[in-house]
Formats: C-alpha cells, sequence, structure tokens
C-alpha cells in the first residue's frame, strides 16, 4: 500500500449526524523510534508490545454542516472538561490528514476523551490519543463506504495515526506490531504499522508491564523536539543501524523464547535511547535520580534470583517493568517490596500485552 491508496475521493453513501467510539490502547517500544524524516517517517524501525489497561477512549460525534467551513470545525472535551490547550494539535493533525479523509470541513465534531491513567504521567497519551480519535474518524469512512475491508480499515487507522504522533500507528492492533521498513521483515513500511509477522515463543504470551511513575509532570522536552536533535547528531547513523540490528535479533529471540538475549536487547534499547538524548546539541536528561534506583535494583534482584525481569523507558523518567506471565507473583511481590519506594506518591500501574484498540 501507498499514500495514494489512503485517498479518499468519493462518498458512496452520504451519513447525517452521529456518534462514534473507540478505545485505543497505549504501546511501549521495545526497538526504540528516535529521530524522524520529512510527514512524520521514521528513521529506524521499532517492535512494540500493544498494552491493555492503559488506553485512550475518545468519543467522536459529529453534525452536517449546512455548507462547508473554511476551518475544521470542532470542540474538545478531556475527562469532561474544556481544552483549548489541546486543539492546535488536533488542527494540525486534521490538516495532515484532509487530502485522505475530505469530508473534515464538513462536519461539526465534538471530541471527548479520557484516559485510563493520569495525563503527562509518561505513558504514551498521545499514541492512545491519536489512534482511538483516527479509528473513530474511519468508522465515518466506513459508513460512507461500507466494501472497505477490515484489513484497509485498519492499515488506513494506522496511516492517519502516525500523521498525528508516530507511535500512534503501533496502538490500533495487537499485541507485538512493527512500524518501519526492514528488509528481513515481509510488509514492513514507513506509513504504517503492521502484527509482527513471524512465530513468536510462548514466552512472550501474557507479558506483563508494571508502570512506575517516577515522575508524573509534563515531559521537560517535548518528543518532537527530541526527534529533531537526531539531525546532524555525531551517533545518529549508528544509533539507526544499531536499531535495524537489534530488531534482527529479536527475531531469533521471539522464534527461540530466549529471555536473556531479550532482556539484554530491551534494556540495552532503553539506555541507547537515553545515551542519544545525553549527547545530542542541546544535551539533556530524562531520568530522575529514582529512575536510576529503579533499575539498580533490577539487576540486583535479577543477579540473585536469577530473574528474567527487566526495564524499559519511553523520552521520560518512569520505568517500565516487564516480565513474563511465569514470574508474575514473584516479580510483583519484589515491586511492592523494593520498587514503590522510588514512585511519586507510591503510584504505579500493573498492566500486560493487549491486543489491539476496540470499538464500543
Amino acid at each position: 500500500m501507498t499514500e495514494k491508496d489512503f485517498i479518499f475521493q468519493s462518498f458512496p453513501t452520504k451519513i447525517d449526524a452521529g456518534k462514534i467510539t473507540w478505545k485505543a490502547p497505549s504501546n511501549i517500544a521495545l526497538v526504540k523510534y528516535w529521530g524522524k524524516k520529512p510527514n512524520q517517517i521514521p528513521a529506524n524501525p521499532s517492535v512494540s508490545f500493544t498494552l491493555d489497561a492503559c488506553a485512550t477512549t475518545t468519543t467522536l460525534s459529529f453534525l452536517p454542516l449546512k455548507e462547508s467551513a473554511k476551518s475544521f470545525s470542532f470542540d474538545l472535551l478531556f475527562e469532561g472538561q474544556s481544552k483549548k490547550e489541546f486543539k492546535p494539535k488536533i488542527e494540525t493533525f486534521f490538516a495532515r490528514i484532509e487530502k485522505y479523509l475530505p469530508f473534515l470541513k464538513s462536519y461539526h465534531f465534538t471530541i471527548e476523551t479520557s484516559n485510563s491513567f493520569p495525563h503527562s504521567s509518561g505513558i504514551a497519551s498521545s499514541a492512545s490519543g491519536m489512534a482511538a480519535l483516527a479509528l473513530c474518524l474511519m468508522g465515518m469512512e466506513e459508513q460512507m463506504n461500507p466494501n472497505i475491508t477490515a484489513n484497509y480499515f485498519n492499515q488506513k487507522a494506522s496511516f492517519l495515526a502516525r500523521l498525528g504522533s508516530g507511535s500512534a500507528c503501533r496502538s490500533i492492533e495487537g499485541d507485538l506490531i512493527q512500524w518501519g521498513i526492514d528488509e528481513t521483515i515481509e510488509g514492513s513500511s514507513n506509513i504504517y504499522a503492521i502484527k509482527y509477522p513471524h512465530s513468536v515463543h510462548k514466552n512472550f504470551k501474557n507479558y506483563h508491564d508494571t508502570i512506575l511513575l517516577v515522575h508524573k509532570g509534563q515531559k521537560e522536552v517535548s518528543s518532537t523536539v527530541g526527534h529533531n536533535l537526531m539531525h546532524g547528531h555525531p551517533f545518529a547513523e549508528q544509533r539507526f543501524v544499531q536499531a535495524h540490528n537489534h530488531l534482527r535479533d529479536l527475531q531469533t529471540v521471539f522464534l527461540n523464547g530466549d529471555l536473556d538475549r531479550f532482556v539484554e536487547i530491551v534494556e540495552n534499547e532503553a539506555l541507547s535511547l537515553h545515551a542519544m538524548m545525553m549527547t545530542s546539541t542541546p544535551y539533556f536528561m530524562l531520568m530522575k535520580p529514582s529512575t536510576l534506583g529503579i533499575i539498580q535494583k533490577i539487576w540486583q534482584f535479577r543477579k540473585a534470583s536469577g530473574s528474567k525481569v527487566c526495564f524499559t523507558l519511553d523520552a521520560g523518567a518512569n520505568v517500565h517493568v516487564l516480565y513474563p506471565e511465569k514470574e508474575k507473583e514473584d516479580v510483583y511481590q519484589f515491586i511492592k517490596d523494593e520498587l514503590i519506594a522510588f514512585c511519586e506518591k507510591g503510584q504505579y500501574i500493573c498492566d500486560r500485552i493487549g491486543f489491539g484498540a476496540r470499538k464500543m
């Protein structure tokens, strides 16, 4: 599929007022996407676990206008409250996708959205939020053109979500999702994400992710700024090669269930991401002392117990603690005994691998 395949040029069925609700999950990258080209194209491929509990629910109400407007007409409510500060991002998103959804200026929209997790908690709310909105808009297209296939629906939803937030394209389906072209991944694309096409060992089924909320405030540096700092970064090309190599190494890991190598790759990816931030110009550090404290505790516990627990990080201070289903009781007890003390107000979220967005 190419971008041209997603251009919607006619309306076989006209729809009047209506309402559509989708719930889309967040996701956590195992191989990190960091750095992008114009039009939200990733500089390197990534692979992620889709989460389950951490999700955004969005209801899109639409009312036809008497005549098409010159600008986009919408109201935005976040958890029941008007959020004018969120509107510029939605306007930018609509401008990017109007070519593919030409009916956007023919309706007034009311977007009501809420998260199952604290906003600005360091969980990828832009991913789940843009994915949920893209799915609602695709719900409108589906009503206008009932002949589209489920595969086309998901691919275009992923394509649209990417234009709102890059990682949002990985929040349409589950449980293991790959985004970005790599010659060893059949069907891989830079413009939408796909379900991981190779075999996956039972060790990686029902994987758990406990998210330790070290710092719940707004990120000090936006992801957009961080991605842009990869342009001209002295280590950028080596980092992109590393991501491809890790993606290919994980194919063997997922096939044979090698948890030791999985731990090594996932933690290396997390630390590489933050190393790129710390060596950019300007440089910045998003980890907090408690982030490092948690990492040290995980390493000590793993060495003492032989556990396969590991950590990963997004572009923030919070820690995702990953562990297999068979270790859930022992690791959860370790988290309660040793790690919660590092969390802001003792807050954490228990999550696990999920299987994609759901229409409500």
